[in-house]
């Protein structure tokens, strides 16, 4: 489980979380910087993973296929939006 409302201090981003898929693994950071938030653009770099989850901002992004403390991940900016 992870909170709903992530949003990203580096690029003051709201988190989109996308299940069962991963990243494909070209995207880059200006992937994310010209096609967040926007589904149909994503979609091209999606991979279809059940059990997955797809996370990005506009700077950031991660799959996960496994339970995962996401607060451990230095480089990650990701903090409730506040709910």
């Amino acid at each position: 489980r992870t909170c709903d409302q992530l949003r990203c201090t580096a690029c003051d981003f709201r988190v989109s979380h996308f299940n069962d898929y991963i990243w494909d693994q070209s995207c880059d950071y200006l992937f994310f910087r010209n096609n967040m938030p926007e589904l149909s653009k994503l979609r091209a770099k999606m991979i279809k993973k059940k059990g997955a989850r797809a996370y990005a901002c506009q700077c950031s992004w991660r799959s996960i296929d496994e339970p995962t403390d996401l607060q451990t991940e230095q480089q990650l900016r990701w903090v409730c939006g506040k709910h």
